[in-house]
C-alpha cells in the first residue's frame, strides 16, 4: 500500500522543516509513503532548505506562482494520483504529527470500502492555544483544536467540535462527521477519483467543507477517527481576524452556501452581504463584491 503525504508551503520555511523532520519519524510497517513538497513560488529560501533535508522519498514541486491552498494542494494529489498512490495524505505546513499518525488512519480506513476521508484528532501546539492563559503548564499539548466538525446550516458555519477544551477523554471514539478539516485529511484514491480535486475558485478557506459535502453527496463516509493526532500552530500562515481571513471568509462562505444551504439559509445569506456592503470591513465588503462578480481563486487580495 502506497501513501502520499502532500505539504503545501508558501514562504514558511521554518515550519515546513519541521514538519517534514516529525513525518520523517513516522512508523511505515505496513505501508510505503512518498512526501510531496509543493512550493506555491515561496522567496524566503523554502526550497533550498528542503532540499537540504535527509527526508525517504521526498518530491519537490515548484509552481510559478501562488495557487493558494486549493490549487497547490491539488498539484500535490494529482501528482501522488499519477504516481499510484493508495492514500493521499493532505498535511498543513505548520503541523507535527505523531509517529502513528497513518498506521492509526490506515486501520480505520481498511475495515471499511465506502470509508473515503479521514481526519484525526487535533492538538493545539503548545503555547498556540487561543487562550493559553486559561491552561496550565502540563495541560498544554493536550488542548483540542478537531475532534470532529459539525456544519451549522442556519448560520451556514463551520465549527470544530472540542476546540479549547483539554483533551480528558470525551472524544475517543471514531465516528462519522460532517466535514474532515484540511489541516489533516486522509483520503482514498477512489474518491478523488470519483468526486475529483478540491474547487480551486475558493482559494483557501471551505475548500475541505466543500470536498467533504460532495464526497458525502457520493455515498462516500467522513470519519474523525481518534487515537490518531497531530499538533497544529493556528493560522500562522494568514493571521486570525486578517483582511486575508475577512475576504476569503465572506466570498467563500457565500459560494459553498449559495450552492449547498437550504432555501431560508440562502436568502438570510443574500441579505447578510448587503448588509455587509454596508457595514462590513473593507475586506469583506471586497469579498461580497467579487462573489457577485464572479471574481474567484486568487480574486482581489493582494
Amino acid at each position: 500500500m502506497k501513501v502520499s503525504i502532500v505539504v503545501l508551503n508558501w514562504n514558511g520555511k521554518e515550519d515546513t522543516v519541521q514538519c517534514l523532520k516529525s513525518i520523517g519519524k513516522l512508523q511505515t510497517s505496513n505501508y510505503t509513503v512518498q512526501t510531496v513538497v509543493v512550493d506555491n513560488a515561496s522567496t524566503d529560501g523554502s526550497v533550498k532548505a528542503i532540499k537540504s533535508l535527509k527526508v525517504k522519498g521526498l518530491k519537490i514541486i515548484r509552481n510559478k506562482g501562488n495557487l493558494g491552498f486549493a490549487g497547490g494542494n491539488n498539484v500535490g494529489m494529482q501528482h501522488a494520483l499519477e504516481d499510484g498512490a493508495d492514500f493521499v495524505l493532505i498535511l498543513n505546513n505548520d503541523t507535527r504529527v505523531d509517529k502513528n499518525l497513518v498506521v492509526d488512519l490506515l486501520k480505520v480506513a481498511e475495515k471499511q470500502p465506502r470509508v473515503g476521508v479521514l481526519s484525526p484528532k487535533i492538538y493545539f501546539t503548545p503555547d498556540f492555544e487561543f487562550h493559553k492563559e486559561r491552561y496550565k503548564k502540563s495541560e498544554r499539548g493536550k488542548v483540542i483544536w478537531y475532534a470532529g466538525g459539525s456544519l451549522d446550516w442556519k448560520n451556514v458555519l463551520g465549527h470544530n467540535r472540542g476546540v479549547d477544551e483539554v483533551d480528558i477523554g470525551r472524544y475517543n471514539r471514531t465516528e462519522e462527521t460532517d466535514f474532515a478539516t484540511g489541516a489533516c485529511m486522509l483520503i482514498r484514491k477512489e474518491v478523488l477519483e470519483d468526486i475529483g480535486l478540491f474547487d480551486e475558485r475558493y482559494f483557501m478557506y471551505l475548500e475541505d467543507a466543500d470536498f467533504s459535502y460532495r464526497a458525502r453527496q457520493r455515498k462516500w463516509k467522513i470519519l474523525y477517527a481518534p487515537p490518531a493526532h497531530i499538533w497544529h500552530q493556528v493560522a500562522q500562515g494568514s493571521g486570525v481576524g486578517s483582511g486575508l481571513n475577512d475576504y476569503y471568509i465572506t466570498r467563500n462562505r457565500l459560494l459553498f452556501g449559495i450552492q449547498y444551504a437550504p432555501v431560508r439559509s440562502k436568502l438570510a445569506l443574500w441579505r447578510e452581504s448587503l448588509r455587509f456592503l454596508i457595514t462590513g470591513r473593507k475586506w469583506q465588503r471586497q469579498g461580497i463584491i467579487d462573489f457577485y462578480l464572479g471574481q474567484y481563486g486568487k480574486g482581489s487580495w493582494k
